[in-house]
């Protein structure tokens, strides 16, 4: 993005008035709560193929993990199948469904339209998965008033507005690095109390607000250091099978 994001943070002295506490899987270890989506795909494409009933050794498959993982993760949500019958679909769906949240219309703002926002505004995926995107924001003059999926893009300038006027709780961030904790802090004060941050940058908010942070050059990196590991792996292999063999 060639525009630029003001890096000022609002006042911090009436900010704490403002935040509000968010609502959590309490006593659900954050290490399940993030596995939890995953077993939801799983049950929606298992539903789609009109399966009733799945032991937790294919659900576990399905998931990707291992089934004694699954039934620990699930046994925190009540859920503990059926002895010789496993777990009804159906109805796991709905028990993980409300519990991540899924069952609600989550309405959703994104701050900074450059390319990877604008992507973002248009993923069909949001929808899905009960989440609906009802507000547009950046700094572009040249970007404010274009609509994507019928929805303007609005000045920042226009956030306090935005956010009252769509009472949005859950915003996404994907402006620079350097004007990312300005906008957090904006949203923190308006009682935005989940931010997902794209910015490559670490962002600092207070108790009860929660923060995920997506890095794709991170991620690549992580990718990048396996398969460096993969071609040392191999080429010590290779030395070692030369010298027994000389």
């Amino acid at each position: 993005m060639s525009h630029t994001f003001p890096t000022d943070p609002p006042s911090r002295t009436a900010a704490g008035q403002h935040w509000r506490t968010v609502a959590t899987l309490k006593g659900i270890p954050d290490a399940t709560v993030a596995r939890l989506p995953v077993y939801l795909r799983a049950l929606n494409q298992l539903g789609e193929q009109r399966i009733d009933t799945i032991s937790s050794g294919a659900l576990a498959e399905a998931a990707g993990v291992n089934s004694a993982q699954l039934r620990k993760d699930l046994s925190y949500l009540g859920s503990y199948g059926t002895r010789g019958v496993g777990y009804d679909v159906q109805y796991l769906r709905l028990q993980i469904g409300r519990a991540v949240g899924s069952a609600h219309d989550w309405p959703v703002i994104i701050v900074g339209l450059g390319n990877l926002g604008t992507a973002l505004a248009n993923y069909s995926g949001f929808y899905s998965h009960g989440f609906r995107v009802v507000g547009l924001i950046d700094t572009s003059p040249e970007l404010v008033g274009k609509r994507i999926h019928g929805l303007a893009i609005s000045d920042l300038s226009e956030l306090e507005d935005v956010v009252a006027r769509t009472g949005a709780v859950i915003a996404v961030i994907a402006t620079p690095a350097e004007a990312a904790q300005a906008v957090a802090d904006r949203l923190v004060y308006l009682g935005v109390t989940s931010i997902l941050n794209f910015a490559p940058t670490v962002l600092v908010v207070p108790d009860g607000v929660n923060v995920r942070k997506v890095d794709l050059g991170q991620e690549l990196q992580i990718l990048a250091y396996h398969e460096q590991r993969k071609t040392d792996d191999s080429s010590q292999v290779l030395a070692e099978s030369r010298g027994t063999s000389s």
